[in-house]
């Protein structure tokens, strides 16, 4: 990447913090013994893992025990849907919402095919999940639901969801209650010892400045699971396969910068830029409008809608111009369908079709803001003055 580029595409990944780097360089280098082995060298290796359980725990409040690592937040939804469901035995409804991430959307659809019921909570037009209407939900299919999955901030829109809420309501019935949170470490505190209806939060390390390839499942101590990946007693038997030594480690440095991080200032002045961003587009672009304005958001990300407009067109010429943003999910880049989630925000087509994602991260500078500032609106002019005029039918119907 150039040293011009303006990275604006946070969410979908974020820069391997210098830190982090330095100390997977160390483990390529020194540290590549098996962490199952007996001998020292294998048990210094077993260490460094265990020391990055501790970082990984200290960021989210928790128990290092109740940390398992994966390969991602993907692998760790998958874990926590099947696993946990496959001991709720006579249990098949699982409740989750219809704005979820693909990596819990896509499960819950082939848990469907598989004889599951799958509920979703309705979502309001900011995309924030109904709290009380999931209660409701959860009083009248207690005795058939397995667990709730909602995530704790939506990818796309940036939205935080009312987990507090939902928690509590799960744990009234007792019911597990997941929650993908791979959007929220680096960007607010996260306190598992004040939220005991959290059963289970997935993690992804390149989110928060970490490695890509290495993720965390976190369960309560009391919460049993039944593995997907089976082949050894790896992770206190939870998910086999010798450990990714150097992605484990840079998680776990990852996450104590994130830490930090997240307790200094650094937060407000991201959301600073990112609501100066938001202001500037607005006003250089008068049919703009910001999606999820009014609901709670991370202080990184704006979905910023151009009317009329293809996402994948605004993206391609600023990619062009050096300013790398996103037209949703990562996962989902070169399809021409509108974004899944807004739809089911209940956001009009032709906005949802020209709605873009601008992501911040702690290495944003007020430069590239200003830069940012300047070229955007460049870009969404030339594709205005590209557009064939309207059918001469249209001219007259909106005269």
């Amino acid at each position: 990447m150039s040293d011009t580029a303006i990275y604006l595409d946070n969410n979908a990944t974020t820069q391997l913090a210098p830190e982090v780097l330095a100390v997977m360089q160390r483990a390529h280098e020194e540290l590549w013994a098996n962490p199952s082995s007996v001998h020292r060298a294998g048990q210094q290796v077993r260490q460094q893992i265990e020391l990055a359980r501790d970082q990984v725990a200290q960021l989210i409040a928790c128990k290092p025990r109740e940390i398992t690592f994966t390969s991602g937040a993907t692998e760790a939804n998958n874990l926590a849907l099947r696993g946990i469901s496959a001991l709720r035995k006579g249990r098949r409804t699982i409740l989750t919402s219809a704005i979820e991430h693909a990596a819990v959307r896509e499960p819950c659809e082939q848990m469907k095919h598989e004889g599951f019921t799958i509920l979703h909570a309705p979502v309001s037009t900011d995309g924030v999940v109904d709290a009380k209407a999931l209660a409701a939900l959860l009083e009248q299919h207690a005795d058939d639901v397995a667990l709730v999955s909602i995530h704790w901030a939506n990818n796309e829109t940036g939205v935080i969801q009312p987990i507090e809420a939902i928690a509590d309501a799960c744990q009234a019935k007792r019911i597990p209650f997941h929650t993908d949170a791979t959007q929220v470490p680096g960007k607010q505190p996260i306190d598992l010892a004040t939220l005991p209806g959290v059963s289970a939060l997935s993690l992804s390390a390149h989110k928060f400045h970490g490695p890509k390839g290495t993720g965390a499942l976190f369960t309560r101590s009391s919460l049993r699971l039944t593995p997907q990946i089976i082949g050894g007693p790896h992770e206190r038997q939870r998910r086999g396969g010798t450990e990714n030594v150097s992605g484990i480690i840079g998680m776990g440095e990852a996450a104590k910068l994130a830490k930090a991080y997240v307790e200094s200032n650094g937060p407000n002045r991201v959301e600073q830029l990112r609501d100066r961003l938001e202001h500037a587009l607005c006003e250089a672009v008068p049919e703009a409008q910001i999606n999820s304005l009014h609901a709670p958001r991370l202080r990184n990300t704006t979905n910023i809608a151009f009317p009329q407009l293809e996402a994948e067109a605004i993206i391609i010429l600023l990619s062009e111009r050096g300013v790398y943003a996103s037209a949703g999910a990562a996962c989902s880049s070169g399809s021409l369908e509108p974004s899944a989630v807004l739809l089911a925000m209940g956001i009009e087509e032709h906005v949802a079709h020209g709605s873009i994602r601008l992501s911040l991260s702690r290495y944003t500078t007020e430069n590239e803001i200003d830069r940012a500032i300047d070229i955007i609106p460049q870009v969404i002019a030339k594709i205005r003055q590209s557009m064939p005029p309207p059918p001469p039918s249209e001219v007259r119907q909106s005269v």
